[in-house]
């Protein structure tokens, strides 16, 4: 058990007996009458995003995630197979249990997969990788003078903005978490 006020941002807590993983959370002091946390909560069971009003003093119960670590193997019709990376043991995960996935990652990429009570819940992506640049305008001479960024088609069919001396065959650093151009990487 853990009071409210312990919670953080991507912990498992058991809310109305359901599994929840905590999206966001904003400390709120009301006029009249004590705090509360507004919560933001997905529902593992169902997938559905509630907010709740806890209050400060409330204990919640933390639910026990199991992290493993799993490389990822490719993908048919919209399911995706992993490969656990001490047994060697494939699971496949449905496109819901996948999430942004897909357009971040290519065939052998290491994710943290989220198990609770030996069923998977999620998966941890990691927070950047590199991708190969496949289609982007050509740079225009002379327009470096303001910061404008040009569209962008990664190899994993994902369209970011980079900057415009990023060209096609490049690889380029992306962070998964924010969908943004980090830097270029060396070959």
């Amino acid at each position: 058990m853990i009071k409210a006020t312990e919670m953080k941002k991507g912990m498992v807590v058991v809310v109305d007996g359901n599994p929840c993983l905590v999206i966001d959370y904003q400390h709120v002091k009301l006029g009249k009458g004590g705090a509360v946390l507004q919560t933001k909560l997905k529902n593992l069971q169902d997938g559905t995003i509630v907010t709740k009003r806890i209050r400060s003093e409330e204990s919640l119960e933390q639910a026990f995630v199991d992290k493993q670590k799993y490389e990822y193997l490719y993908s048919s019709n919209k399911e995706y197979v992993l490969m656990h990376k001490e047994t060697y043991e494939q699971i496949t995960l449905s496109d819901e249990q996948f999430g942004d996935g897909p357009k971040w990652l290519k065939p052998n990429i290491d994710v943290e997969i989220h198990f609770l009570n030996g069923k998977p819940l999620t998966v941890g992506l990691p927070n950047s990788v590199e991708l190969e640049v496949t289609d982007t305008p050509p740079a225009i001479k002379g327009a470096t003078a303001t910061n404008q960024y040009k569209k962008a088609v990664l190899e994993t069919g994902v369209q970011i903005s980079v900057p415009p001396f990023v060209e096609n065959g490049e690889l380029i650093r992306v962070d998964t978490r924010t969908g943004t151009y980090l830097e270029r990487v060396k070959k």
